[in-house]
């Protein structure tokens, strides 16, 4: 990952590169050239983006909702787009409280637009690395109650931790600071679906001397809940998590896994 105090448009950065896939405009050529070159190996990049994009306003709808959660750490938040995650979690529950972590400096300067909270909640943007969760902890303590339970949100992130006692001890710290109650929500690319596409994809990327990335099999993302209860219907293509009937968006399988569980 990236300094967060320097922005380097001539490489490729995840959060803008999503952004583009996203159809969104605050993005480089560079991020342009590597989403590009990426979709002609991996045509599903498009939708696995945007079907990440649709579980994750599901996931914290229930949330918000039938998991009672009013606090969120967004960490990789990525770039403002539609139903960020305060939007979605304060349309339920208007006194929710929302931290974003991203460690682009071209995030933080579109962070206002994650700074409009509703007059009953809050929200803060930190510019820091997931992998430095003591860090984070500490500045989101301004906004967040850990004594409360929190949601961890952790999309699209933990791919950028190769190593992985390294990821296990991210997920550890962060899950040890919140009590129980809480929720881990982890979504994660793999290989489960159209393998030789994705490892064709993923060595493309860490050729383009952006921060390496890496897919993790299903059981090696099921690892990251040890000690927590996975809810139903465990870890899943992002379009299988808890489909809404009535808007159900993208239902194609994508390599994009997704799964949530609660602390006991």
């Amino acid at each position: 990952m990236t300094d967060p105090a320097q922005l380097n448009a001539d490489l490729p950065h995840s959060a803008r590169v999503w952004n583009y896939l996203l159809g969104g405009k605050d993005n480089f050529a560079a991020d342009r050239e590597a989403a590009d070159y990426a979709v002609r190996l991996m045509p599903e990049l498009v939708l696995s983006a945007r079907a990440n994009r649709q579980f994750l306003g599901r996931a914290v709808r229930f949330l918000a909702g039938e998991g009672r959660i009013r606090q969120f750490l967004d960490v990789g938040t990525g770039l403002p787009t539609a139903d960020n995650t305060h939007e979605v979690a304060q349309a339920v529950a208007p006194d929710a409280r929302v931290v974003y972590v991203d460690n682009d400096p071209l995030v933080l300067t579109h962070a206002c637009a994650l700074l409009t909270s509703s007059p009953e909640g809050a929200t803060d943007y930190l510019a820091a690395d997931v992998r430095d969760p003591q860090a984070i902890l500490r500045a989101a303590a301004t906004t967040l109650h850990f004594e409360r339970p929190t949601a961890v949100v952790l999309s699209g992130i933990l791919n950028f931790v190769m190593d992985d006692a390294e990821a296990r001890s991210v997920v550890e710290q962060f899950m040890a600071a919140v009590p129980a109650g809480s929720y881990l929500l982890i979504s994660h690319p793999t290989t489960e679906v159209n393998g030789e596409a994705v490892e064709a994809s993923m060595r493309q990327w860490n050729e383009s001397g952006a921060a390496p990335i890496r897919t993790r099999t299903i059981e090696e993302i099921r690892g990251f809940f040890d000690g927590l209860e996975l809810l139903d219907p465990g870890v899943v293509t992002c379009t299988a998590w808890r489909p809404d009937p009535r808007h159900p968006g993208i239902t194609e399988v994508v390599s994009e896994f997704v799964a949530v569980g609660r602390k006991p």
